[in-house]
């Protein structure tokens, strides 16, 4: 190699070595300080726009999910409120069994059929408090609710039931007197077995359209996993690796920068041939 003031080929060699490590190191830095290996198009942009779209499906997901735990809640509330109806007609008919008796006294019979008038509010009552984020299956003012279930557009609906009207049809048949308890108390047993019915069939529908709910929602839940998985596969660093490389990266960063020191060092070799 020839000796020039002109052209410093070592410091050249060294100074496109500085780069290309500097180039790697600044890489490298990103991966450890943001996580991933795709962090933006410049890193790869066919990933990073594959990365993309699987993130705008899993928030779509996401919406999805909130409507079916807000599905989810609505069965668990109204169901919880149906149940304690259904208690409730239990304890009725006890009290229907012994207003049915023509033997108890006029004072016993007020009693008892306090009692109805304060259970049918409580049932009254629970309908009324069966609400999940503004909505209601089972009061007067209620109505049938549609929850989405896929990112298609796909729902799965809730269907309503007019508990309270039927338990308000039930309390003005409920009330038996000494007139003739007999009739009486079978016009208020059947219109309680009707109430009972009604119930019934409400928490099967109910029971069975929130199930459906929970395994939509288990799904979504399992596809949301998978994609975030599939995702961080896609673009996430290895940062135990990453910040391996980077101390190797930067003890050569060090060296080149010791090589271009050594390399510009060579002109003052050469002046010192003319002292």
């Amino acid at each position: 190699m020839a000796n020039s003031v002109n052209t410093n080929v070592g410091a050249i060699i060294a100074l496109s070595s500085l780069r290309a490590v500097n180039k790697e190191v600044d890489i490298t830095s990103k991966r450890v300080q943001t996580g991933f290996r795709v962090a933006d198009a410049q890193d790869d942009a066919a990933v990073f726009a594959v990365a993309q779209g699987i993130r705008g499906d899993i928030k779509a997901k996401a919406s999805v999910q909130s409507s079916l735990a807000g599905g989810e809640g609505l069965a668990q509330v109204t169901n919880a409120a149906l149940k304690g109806i259904s208690d409730v007609i239990g304890d009725i008919r006890a009290k229907l069994a012994l207003l049915g008796s023509g033997s108890i006294s006029d004072e016993q019979r007020d009693i008892y059929n306090a009692d109805v008038t304060q259970l049918v509010e409580t049932m009254t009552s629970y309908t009324t408090q069966a609400n999940f984020n503004g909505k209601n299956l089972i009061a007067t003012t209620g109505a049938s609710a549609s929850f989405v279930a896929d990112t298609a557009g796909a729902t799965l609906d809730l269907t309503a039931a007019d508990i309270q009207t039927a338990i308000t049809t039930f309390g003005a048949a409920a009330t038996i007197t000494n007139a003739d308890p007999a009739t009486e108390f079978g016009t208020a047993n059947t219109a309680l077995t009707t109430l009972e019915t009604e119930v019934n069939n409400a928490m099967a529908s109910v029971a069975a359209e929130g199930r459906a709910l929970t395994l939509q929602k288990s799904f979504t839940d399992d596809l949301v996993d998978a994609a975030k998985k599939g995702l961080g596969a896609l673009v996430d660093a290895d940062v135990a690796a990453e910040s391996a490389n980077l101390q190797s990266l930067q003890v050569r960063q060090q060296l080149n920068i010791q090589a271009l020191s050594i390399a510009n060092q060579q002109p003052n070799t050469l002046l010192s041939l003319f002292r």
